[in-house]
């Protein structure tokens, strides 16, 4: 199903939310919508096309501390950048998992100076035991971030909708797909 792009009042990006409840808020009278997809969607009484983009009528502060970041898995990943600490290959995140750099089992801590990013191969190979028994290195020693990694709505570019990309900031240069060479 399409998902619908969620503005800050100010046309921010805030994040992408499920088309049902894109049509919440806006029963609740909390959005406006500022692009629609070819789509209808009906009721027994109504019909409206689905909500590609909208917008909030009132401005959310979005409250950062950044002398704070959670500890989670997600934020490990951030901070490791996707890339397993033994041997520094880059993944999605659904192929890491995490890695106690001293094991629980040796008085190893769940904190953000025990625990990296790893790849399966590497934490299976690294087991139950310290990575100098293991014979590996890390590539970086686990520290607590300093600040929070950026706000970032990642969207795989041939996916997205047109009438989003006016919305997003791109860091990358736009290809339309014609050769010019």
């Amino acid at each position: 199903m399409e998902q619908t792009l969620l503005l800050n009042a100010t046309f921010e990006p805030l994040k992408v939310v499920h088309w049902q409840k894109a049509i919440t808020l806006w029963c609740q009278g909390k959005v406006e919508v500022i692009s629609v997809y070819d789509r209808e969607i009906r009721s027994v009484s109504l019909s409206f096309r689905l909500p590609s983009v909208i917008r909030l009528l009132r401005r959310i502060k979005i409250k950062r501390q950044f002398d704070y970041v959670p500890f989670s898995r997600a934020n490990i990943y951030a901070r490791d950048e996707y890339t397993c600490q033994y041997c520094g290959t880059v993944f999605p995140a659904a192929e890491l998992t995490f890695d106690h750099v001293v094991p629980v089992a040796h008085g190893g801590r769940k904190d953000w100076e025990n625990i990296v990013s790893c790849c399966i191969s590497c934490n299976r190979r690294k087991g139950g035991r310290t990575p100098a028994q293991a014979g590996m290195h890390l590539v970086r020693h686990p520290r607590r971030p300093d600040r929070s990694p950026a706000l970032r709505i990642t969207i795989g570019i041939r996916n997205t909708p047109e009438s989003w990309r006016d919305y997003l900031y791109w860091n990358v240069e736009l290809d339309d797909g014609s050769d010019s060479s």
